[in-house]
């Protein structure tokens, strides 16, 4: 199977499942990536050296090469870029393609009224219905996204990020050992779609109900300063670090040390492979229920704890329960961290989605069980808080 999986660029996100890819296909396995990284990602220590990525293809560098491949390969993947004129030609010849998106309308599905939107959508997704094109869904709610543009009826397929997955002895988890101070992370860039003050107040929480506790925050961004000036005015600063960004393996050591991970990006975050990190680290995660990740992942009470979005008394109290319930973090930590070994990890991706490619090759069409390649329901942002407590 000729394999070729099209994004804008690639990262530490993306590389472990691709590595996954490349030692079951080999040089059968091409990523190709469409434009350098932004400064923004460069500055965050996302950068990797592309010539030491085997399977790497520059568009921008070898365009008659990879339009040769893209046109020519068995299966192509093609999501995370807007460079629709690099797949058309592939659709136009009806050869089985896969898109990988997060959300249409994550601001809203009152933005599908647009006529132009809706023109755009048609060109791109809704004409190609009855092809051989299927949709990877990075995130609980793009289904419903793609369903009220009527594109890829029943051939919508879970999916999502898959960084790296380390191996740990479960009573290494650190969880699983005594504290007298509970460690709090949040980890982010400072933007209002990720709710940094959010932590803060949790630190606030803590410290009046007399909790020994410390949060750090790892990140930088424009509202950085608002949250100094609310930590100053709570009387914090000895409880909570600002840590800055961090490069990607530091964040994972840091997670290695700390006990709850507070995730309070809302709706507008399309998946939050931080989420990932963290439930592999073994910490006790408090999640907002309308991130893209949250319904796939989590099951309120048994490997993480799910909030309503926006309701931020109840997300402080989920916080104070996991602050002063140890036996509580402990076996939230021990499921998350077997969530991700056991399941939503880039060597099972791999497994599946070849599978499922390997069927589609042959023509017929079947969907896994459950986490990766499983069948992507459409799920309102209203209905992913009940799921996060019954299932789908």
């Amino acid at each position: 199977m000729k394999f070729t999986f099209i994004s804008n660029y690639i990262n530490h996100h993306q590389m472990p499942f691709s590595n996954e890819m490349y030692a079951r296909l080999g040089e059968n396995y091409r990523f190709v990536q469409t434009e350098p990284m932004e400064q923004e990602r460069v500055g965050m220590g996302w950068a990797v050296d592309v010539e030491k990525i085997p399977y790497l293809l520059l568009y921008y560098k070898e365009k008659e090469l990879c339009d040769r491949l893209i046109l020519e390969s068995d299966i192509v993947v093609f999501g995370g870029t807007e460079r629709e004129e690099i797949i058309r030609p592939r659709l136009a010849a009806d050869r089985i393609t896969i898109r990988n998106s997060e959300r249409l309308y994550r601001e809203g599905q009152w933005k599908a009224v647009s006529p132009r939107g809706l023109r755009r959508k048609y060109l791109d997704h809704t004409r190609y219905r009855n092809q051989n094109v299927y949709l990877l869904c990075c995130g609980a709610y793009v289904a419903s996204d793609f369903h009220i543009v009527r594109a890829y009826p029943d051939k919508m397929l879970k999916w999502g990020y898959f960084p790296e997955m380390r191996e740990y002895r479960e009573q290494d988890l650190p969880n699983e050992q005594e504290t007298p101070c509970v460690q709090l992370l949040w980890a982010g860039r400072f933007l209002k779609l990720k709710h940094p003050e959010y932590a803060v107040l949790a630190a606030q929480r803590l410290k009046q109900k007399g909790c020994p506790f410390h949060l750090t925050m790892i990140g930088d961004g424009e509202e950085r300063p608002g949250i100094e000036r609310l930590i100053r005015e709570q009387g914090l600063q000895e409880e909570v670090t600002l840590q800055g960004f961090v490069k990607p393996q530091e964040v994972r050591m840091m997670m290695e040390r700390s006990h709850i991970f507070l995730f309070t990006s809302g709706r507008l975050e399309g998946w939050g492979a931080v989420l990932n990190e963290s439930m592999n680290s073994g910490l006790a995660v408090v999640a907002d229920h309308a991130a893209g990740a949250v319904p796939f992942l989590f099951r309120h009470g048994e490997n993480g704890l799910v909030y309503r979005s926006g309701r931020l008394e109840e997300y402080l109290q989920y916080v104070e329960k996991a602050a002063t319930d140890g036996a509580l973090r402990r076996r939230l930590g021990r499921n998350a961290y077997r969530t991700i070994a056991g399941m939503w990890n880039a060597k099972q991706g791999a497994d599946c989605l070849l599978r499922f490619c390997e069927n589609a090759l042959a023509g017929s069409i079947l969907y896994e069980a459950e986490g990766p390649c499983s069948r992507a329901g459409v799920l309102s942002l209203r209905e992913g808080y009940s799921v996060t407590r019954s299932g789908v």
